[in-house]
């Protein structure tokens, strides 16, 4: 058996600094739960998704997450926030270990094109080794709706993947089946979460590599410490999904290559399907037999809001952040 405690952060997010409230909910949290090793926040849970928040790294921000870990002694990913680099901005998550070094950061492969408007995607995939323990890869939130990106980060050797999400609209449900699927077709822990308000819709969940639940929360604040055992995964890739499928070995073994990936390939029906922009109405009241029309998109800018961020303050008239943390009696009464 090899052991390991990892706890998700499902919290309220607002289009603010939230630093405060990480620290406060991470002290509370190795409180009752000291035998957690590592923590991990939902997507751009510091800051919301406001980009003018955006920030070169390192910075002040990524310090305070470092002296966090420091003295928890924990690996921590908190989260992602937007990344100011080369005169671009990229959606990023850190991760620090126990003694407070960042050792590596993951720019998010497909920003949600076309509504995270003005964030480059990142080229690099992040996987990464907690000693003795096991070999573990990042991914951010829309990019696990591409297999590709799991398929080589679990041919990677990555076991565990850590993957934080800010949903808050209808396709959660959706969500939640791609990572349960996910973990199945590549028998690893996969920990989906999600934050509140602003910051999501919660639900977040915890699979095992044989594509069953651990975990689902609901839609209030939680703490989600769980401990994996990464034998597991070694079992269910070398013997089967629940001793059946080994799609790992089959892909490793396949005797065709997939054209599709290739520069070359035709792209005549993938280009017939028109440009990636937000969808408008199918009507107007000027033609209402007119067909779809779209809205092109605009490049972002520091200073501007997003309508990611703008669709979270339309969440906050209904829904708002503790002013808080409760007591620790409190919390755990609720």
């Amino acid at each position: 058996m090899t052991p390991f405690a990892i706890a998700g952060i499902q919290m309220h997010v607002l289009p603010e600094r939230n630093i405060d409230g990480i620290r406060q909910r991470l002290k509370l949290l190795m409180h009752y739960y000291p035998w957690v090793e590592m923590v991990l926040l939902s997507e751009l849970a510091p800051f919301g998704s406001s980009l003018h928040y955006a920030q070169s790294l390192p910075g002040p921000a990524e310090e305070e997450f470092q002296e966090m870990a420091r003295e928890h002694g924990i690996w921590f990913v908190p989260g992602s926030l937007y990344e100011k680099r080369d005169g671009a901005i990229y959606n990023t998550s850190p991760v620090i270990n126990p003694k407070g070094e960042v050792i590596a950061r993951y720019s998010k492969m497909f920003p949600f094109t076309p509504f995270e408007e003005g964030v480059a995607p990142g080229e690099q995939f992040c996987v990464f080794d907690v000693p003795d323990v096991g070999r573990f890869g990042l991914l951010n939130c829309y990019d696990i709706w591409f297999p590709e990106t799991m398929r080589t980060i679990t041919s990677m050797g990555a076991e565990v993947i850590l993957h934080p999400v800010m949903t808050h609209t209808i396709d959660r449900d959706i969500d939640l089946a791609v990572a349960k699927a996910s973990a199945a077709m590549f028998q690893c822990y996969i920990f989906d979460i999600n934050g509140l308000a602003a910051g999501g819709n919660g639900q977040s969940a915890v699979f095992d590599p044989s594509g069953r639940v651990v975990h689902q929360s609901s839609t209030n604040e939680e703490f989600i410490p769980i401990e994996i055992d990464l034998d597991q995964v070694r079992h269910q890739r070398q013997r089967g999904m629940r001793h059946l499928g080994q799609p790992m070995k089959s892909f490793r073994d396949r005797q065709v290559e997939f054209p599709v990936y290739d520069r070359k390939f035709d792209r005549a029906y993938l280009d017939s399907l028109g440009p990636l922009v937000r969808p408008g109405r199918h009507r107007t009241r000027e033609n209402p037999a007119a067909p779809d029309q779209a809205i092109p998109v605009q490049p972002g800018n520091v200073g501007g809001a997003d309508p990611k961020e703008q669709l979270g303050r339309m969440f906050l008239r209904d829904s708002a952040e503790p002013k808080a943390t409760p007591a620790p009696d409190a919390f755990l009464s609720k």
